[in-house]
């Protein structure tokens, strides 16, 4: 009975996520919303995916829809991304925390190769911590950032993890409060969360990371 249950919700919630795509292919905050922005974008995309690992149906071309905005937010230079499609945001130190939800929303979506993945993989790598780099700035979005960005090198493996996890697991290891804890702007409670799940990646607990 449960599982019924759940399984209806967990219909019902796929069916409001599709519904509220938006022409370009991405999501805001809101149904309906006629924007779209990366760091919503994110969240809808990997929560398809992991509805879809759960075997509910999720239509390609949804998914096809939402690869093509996320393509669309890089700069196909710098191979950071975007806040929004049109703009928001260059270089600088939020383009780490937004070009590491780019490349696992493409992830989240099955593109596992070409040169968006590998330009947005190149940026990040540039900023990793213990470099002084985006990566290593304790501002707002640090612990956001590096929530995704771990999750893109552990997804990249070979060199990308091999170099990655040991300076993030090093800096966190070193932010660490006496009590176990670890401090943010917005608060411990958030920050400490994030910690745990940066930290645990290698363990292979979340079903979406698994390999």
């Amino acid at each position: 009975v449960l599982r019924d249950k759940l399984d209806k919700k967990l219909h019902a919630a796929v069916k409001l996520i599709l519904d509220s795509q938006n022409p370009e292919g991405g999501w805001r905050y809101m149904p309906g919303s006629r924007e779209a922005d990366i760091s919503v974008t994110i969240c809808q995309i990997m929560a398809l995916r992991a509805a879809r690992n759960a075997g509910i149906y999720v239509p390609k071309n949804k998914v096809d829809k939402c690869v093509e905005y996320v393509k669309g937010c890089q700069d196909k230079f710098q191979g950071y991304f975007r806040y929004m499609k049109q703009g928001g945001g260059g270089g600088g130190a939020q383009s780490f925390a937004r070009t590491a939800a780019g490349v696992c929303a493409l992830y989240s979506a099955g593109i596992y190769k070409g040169p968006e993945i590998e330009l947005g993989l190149e940026f990040l790598r540039r900023s990793r911590p213990m470099l002084g780099g985006f990566g290593g700035r304790p501002d707002m979005h640090y612990f956001y950032g590096h929530y995704y960005a771990v999750q893109a090198m552990w997804t990249a493996g070979g060199r990308y993890w091999a170099e990655w996890y040991p300076a993030i697991r090093d800096e966190l290891i070193g932010r660490q409060a006496l009590d176990g804890s670890w401090m943010d702007q917005i608060c411990s409670h958030y920050a400490t969360a994030m910690a745990c799940i940066i930290l645990q990646v290698p363990n292979n607990y979340l079903p979406i990371l698994q390999k």
